[in-house]
């Protein structure tokens, strides 16, 4: 679709319509992912199982790394974030996650942990392209090559494995986040447990002192990156407590490699992306290990939430517009009954609901980072509206979608299928839709301080 006309331009989402939340920088920044992805997504669809999916998906965290699309998430800047994602998104739901989770796992020590660190961190490896967002270099040129070919180490090999067992000392959460950060290690979020969804008073996982750290115990099941994570954040129980609690939550960030860890499995999706379930028998890590302080568990998981929840958000849009740019591609190209399928009310109406909910979804979820970015203490009410809203809309219009393109619609190859797979687990991750609806709710109905 030609620029200009404020919904959808070439590479998938204009700016235009969000443009009184954004920066300069954003859009130069934009720029830069739009010319990663025409490289290395263009031509390389989501594979179509879970092992090649696995093996992707640690590709992609090297490449991004090496060519510095992390650095908002090192800097701070949702609206950044959001960029990324809705662009990475429109090219490759499997490219998206692979930004999200290296954006979840380093996000807590960015937060809670020492700053120095990961602060001195530079985001961008040695010899590659300057991390200004000014910077008029392609970051996709020269110096931007395949991580697992010769010379190269491979950013997701297991060097911090090595690291951790040849007794070096364990890395700090800040150590581990500034490698998430450079593409040099693949992180994963684990909070989530088989007992223990969007309940997280329920985590049964525990710590308990052990000398100078602590004994880890338990599982973690519906994991993205369990498998390939070369570093899990952990969120557990106080194995003292005798009862479950919020307040009893405490948040560790444990090697892969350390002794008591075990990928357990993996989950096979209908749109494959490398998810399964971890065990920690007597996993025994230092204090240095700990984020905050006990207890501390809950309000470091929250606020990572809270941050990230409006980047769903600008995923769920990313990939409505790339199915909202299939269907009038085709809705222009197609013909029936001797005239254009677009000049058909009924398909007109398709595309002008998708485009609406497209527009409000972005809408929203640009507000909500903005409003984080502009240092809001809470903005737990505008990142549930955007979730709730961006995700519920997006199976909506790619939905829309799959009826203007008909039979090619549902042929596995097509983009519009795979978004069709790929779009229905936003409703779910992060907070389910219901849990957006009690937050915004609640916050409706509470009593005035």
């Amino acid at each position: 679709m030609e620029r200009g006309h404020g919904v959808l331009d070439n590479d998938g989402l204009s700016l235009d319509p969000v443009a009184a939340f954004i920066e300069p920088r954003h859009r130069e920044y934009r720029e830069e992912v739009a010319a990663f992805c025409r490289r290395h997504l263009r031509d390389a669809p989501d594979p179509d199982d879970d092992a090649s999916a696995r093996q992707r998906t640690q590709e992609l965290v090297g490449l991004m790394g090496q060519a510095g699309l992390f650095r908002p998430i090192a800097t701070g800047d949702v609206r950044g974030c959001l960029v990324a994602r809705e662009a990475l998104a429109w090219w490759s739901p499997l490219a998206d996650a692979a930004f999200a989770l290296q954006a979840l796992s380093a996000t807590p020590a960015l937060i809670f942990g020492d700053p120095s660190p990961a602060g001195d961190a530079d985001p961008t490896p040695a010899g590659g392209a300057d991390p200004s967002p000014a910077s008029d270099a392609d970051p996709c040129s020269s110096g931007d090559a395949d991580p697992s070919s010769s010379g190269d180490a491979d950013p997701s090999s297991s060097g911090d494995a090595d690291l951790t067992s040849a007794g070096a000392g364990d890395p700090t959460p800040a150590e581990w986040s500034a490698r998430a950060l450079s593409g040099q290690a693949v992180g994963a979020f684990a909070m989530t447990e088989w007992d223990a969804g969007s309940d997280v008073a329920s985590i049964a996982t525990t710590a308990v002192r052990d000398g100078d750290g602590y004994r880890i115990d338990g599982g973690k099941a519906f994991i993205s990156n369990a498998g390939i994570a070369k570093f899990y954040v952990v969120f557990v129980q106080d194995g003292s407590s005798t009862t479950r609690r919020s307040k009893s939550l405490t948040c560790f960030v444990v090697s892969a490699a350390k002794m008591g860890v075990e990928f357990v499995k993996e989950f096979v999706m209908s749109a494959p992306h490398p998810l399964g379930e971890v065990r920690f028998d007597g996993c025994w890590v230092p204090a240095t290990a700990r984020l905050g302080d006990e207890g501390d568990g809950f309000k470091i998981g929250m606020a990572t939430l809270d941050r990230l929840r409006p980047t769903v958000a600008a995923a769920a849009n990313g990939m409505a517009g790339r199915a909202l740019w299939e269907a009038v591609r085709h809705a222009r190209a197609r013909e029936q009954f001797g005239r254009p399928l677009g000049s058909f009310q009924l398909v007109r109406q398709k595309l002008a609901d998708s485009a609406i909910d497209l527009t409000a979804g972005r809408l929203l979820a640009y507000r909500a980072a903005w409003e984080t970015d502009r240092g809001a203490e809470r903005v737990t009410v505008e990142a549930a509206m955007a979730k709730a809203f961006s995700t519920e809309a997006a199976q909506k219009v790619v939905d829309r979608a799959v009826q203007v393109l008909g039979g090619r619609g549902v042929l596995a190859d097509h983009p519009v299928d795979r978004l069709y797979r790929a779009v229905r687990a936003l409703r779910i991750y992060e907070g389910a839709t219901e849990i957006q609806q009690l937050i915004v709710g609640g916050a409706l109905v509470k009593e005035p301080p």
